[in-house]
Order: C-alpha cells, then structure tokens, then sequence
C-alpha cells in the first residue's frame, strides 16, 4: 500500500510552526510496514488544497491529511474534501452537542462557530476525537484511474492527531492493505558516535541482512538524543516478532557495544537512574556551565526520586567555594569539577556526586576556549576525577552537549 502525507496551514509555509506532524505520520507508517512516497505542505486556499489532494490521490492508495479542521475561517480542509468527493457537507448534530459538552465540562459557552467542526462530506466516516473538539474524517474516494483511495483527515494538534493515528488510523489502514502478519519494531538508542562511524560498525550484519532478509535496520539521528537504530522485522505472530527483535538487538550490540544506553523510549537519564537504583546508590550534582539542565532532564523521570537527591547551580565562583568548598584558582579546570563533584556529595549526603564547568562563550574564561568543559565524578570506593570534553556549537549548543556528555561519563562508569 502506498500512503502520502498532506500537511494543511499557511503558518506552516512561513516557518511560523515546524511540521512535525508529517515526520511523526511517516515513522507510524514505515513501523506499520506501509510506504510513504510523498509529504507535502500546502497553504489554506482552497483551490490549492483540491489541487494538492487531487495530485497524492492520483498516485497513492491512501492519503493522510494534518490540519484545517478547527472553528475558525481558514479551516477548509472539510470543504475540499467534499469537493473532491462531489457531494455537500451535511453537520452532524451528535457532533455539536459532543463538542457543547466538552465546552460545558471545562465551565465554558460554546461559541457558534464551532459547529462548523460537525460539518461532514456525504458519505465520509467520523474519527471520534477524545482529546479536543474536531473530529477526525474518513472518505472513500475514487482516482482519475479508476482506483480507490481512502483519505484520512486528522486535526493539527500533535496530542489529538496521535490519538487517532494509533486508534483508528493505523489499524484501518493495515487492514486495508490486505498484508496478514504482525510488524513490528525496536529502537537501539545509542550516543557517542557519529552516524557514518556507527553505519560502518554494523555493516557487517546489514550486509547479512540483505541476504538473509527478516529484519530491515534505520538510522535516525536524534540530535541531543543521539542516534537510533530502529529494527524492524514482520512475523506471523506476537512471539515470532519478539524473538526475531531480541535476535537483531543481540547482533547489534555486540557491534555497536556501550555505545547503547537504553531501548525505545528509555532516555540518558532514566538509564543512569536504573544502574544507580540497582547498586542503591543516590546521585547529586553540581552544575555551573549546564545551570540546572542536568537535574531537569533527571528529574523528568518518573520516580527519580528514589535515586536523585537534589542539585546546586552553583554559576557563581563565590557559590562553588562558599557552599561546595571548591579553593582558589580557575573555576575551569580539572581541579575545580573535581572539588565539585566531592562537594556537592558531601552537602547532599549522596552516594555520587556528579559535577560540570566550562565555558559555554560567548568569550574564553581562565584563558580556556569556549567549548572547554570538566565534568567530575565523586563514586563510593574510588579516587574522585574529571574529563575533560571540547564540544562544539553556539552557546546553547555547548551548554546542551555538556549535559548529555556529563550524563555519558557517569553512565559509563557505572557500567
């Protein structure tokens, strides 16, 4: 089955909102084992989005459109869908008075021109929308070729448009392709090296691969998160799945190494919080160049409580010495992230104490260049010490990098 993404809204053409929507779509569609040939953006006009829509139905057998739903006069995505299907828009009445209770349930008057989101083609199905008001739309329409096509629309909202996806969408659009089977995918997340070194790591096995069949690799790179490798592979059933996955992630470790941290959605910090919750260790840290990002990525985790025992931002020189004892001399130096680190364990009576500085610019500091950074590490049983990094970028960039490298060296060394 071949699937196109249509993305609806003028803001999206004037940079005014990043679509992440059409990203999102392909991978659910790529996991789902359905291809997607084309993403466009279109602006709302009517007369482009019927050309736009006509043109992915004319090539592909199921077109899924983001955006144009809502209350207001820009929103027509509604009205090209029922002129492409050649028939009116009939409003729902079940509809507004679904839409008039979520207004009533947030203490709210409906105003009038969000019965405009109960309007609906003839002939088109309803997605329930649970999390907002604009309902979802499924219309079966006929290529110039002959063919059927379904079009799916969906709202703009990342939050509402997701639920669809994985309820309704998605299930449809698998059954509709007639394939029998389960597919289904894992994510190796990994940091540490670039994506052309990590493509050359595990070449080996995607040659096998391409052999042997069973299980296509990707390569997603992730920003401050990393890169992914994403395995798929597709089966007969649940179990035949799982073990073909748990058979690829054995492969790809043993070439790819520690340079793994977690699988799926298992983030940087949630890993390093696991390895300390199995020692029953307690963590700290004392952030200057990161001022506080390091104990908010941690503290994003559910449950970090159990491990973290808090952080001091200590930007200050006069902080550093007066509350984490770090002496005289620079405050960009081995030395310095090294009292940190055993100071920040001290005050907060953790079994680690994690420590960063440097210089994030947009000067140098004690005559070190920007991008200079010391994270130090305090750990029960062993002499305290620091690394050293030089990382790249603008200010935000470097700060963004010390964080997650900083993060890197304590999970390393834990395992």
């Amino acid at each position: 089955m071949r699937a196109e993404v249509v993305a609806i809204g003028t803001e999206l053409l004037l940079g005014q909102i990043v679509d992440t929507n059409s990203s999102w779509i392909g991978e659910q569609l790529a996991m789902a084992g359905i291809d997607s040939l084309h993403q466009t953006k279109v602006g709302d006009n009517l007369e482009r989005m019927v050309d736009t829509i006509k043109l992915a139905i004319s090539r592909a057998d199921a077109v899924l459109i983001c955006g144009g739903l809502g209350p207001t006069q820009d929103d027509i995505t509604r009205d090209a869908l029922a002129s492409i299907m050649g028939v009116a828009l009939v409003r729902d009445q079940s509809i507004v008075e679904h839409i008039r209770l979520m207004f009533s349930a947030r203490g709210r008057v409906m105003a009038a021109n969000n019965e405009l989101q109960a309007d609906v083609p003839v002939g088109a199905s309803i997605i329930p929308n649970d999390r907002g008001t604009a309902p979802g739309l499924i219309c079966p329409v006929r290529s110039n070729d002959g063919r059927d096509v379904v079009v799916y629309a969906m709202p703009g909202v990342p939050y509402e448009m997701h639920q669809m996806m994985v309820s309704t969408v998605l299930p449809d659009l698998v059954e509709r392709s007639g394939e029998p089977g389960t597919i289904r995918s894992r994510t190796l997340r990994t940091w540490g090296l670039a994506e052309s070194t990590l493509a050359e790591l595990i070449a080996p096995r995607l040659d096998e691969l391409e052999n042997v069949g069973g299980a296509t690799v990707a390569f997603l790179a992730s920003g401050m998160e990393g890169i992914k490798v994403r395995v798929t592979t597709k089966a007969a059933t649940e179990a035949d799945c799982a073990m073909r996955l748990d058979s690829e992630e054995f492969a790809l470790r043993e070439l790819i190494g520690d340079h793994v941290f977690g699988l799926d959605e298992v983030t940087m910090e949630a890993a390093i919080l696991s390895l300390l919750a199995d020692r029953g260790w307690t963590l700290a840290v004392a952030e200057s160049i990161t001022g506080g990002l390091i104990a908010q990525r941690i503290t994003d985790v559910a449950g970090a409580s159990a491990v973290f025992q808090g952080g001091v931002v200590s930007y200050a020189t006069s902080v550093k010495q007066s509350l984490l004892g770090v002496g005289d001399g620079p405050v960009v130096s081995e030395l310095c992230a090294i009292e940190m680190a055993v100071g920040v364990q001290r005050l907060m009576g953790s079994s680690v104490g994690l420590s960063v500085t440097g210089v994030a610019g947009p000067a140098e500091q004690d005559d070190q260049p920007v991008g200079t950074v010391w994270c130090g590490l305090a750990l029960p049983g062993s002499e305290p010490f620091a690394v050293h990094m030089r990382l790249p970028g603008d200010r935000k960039r470097i700060r963004e990098f010390a964080c997650i490298n900083s993060l890197d060296v304590l999970r390393r060394r834990l395992l």
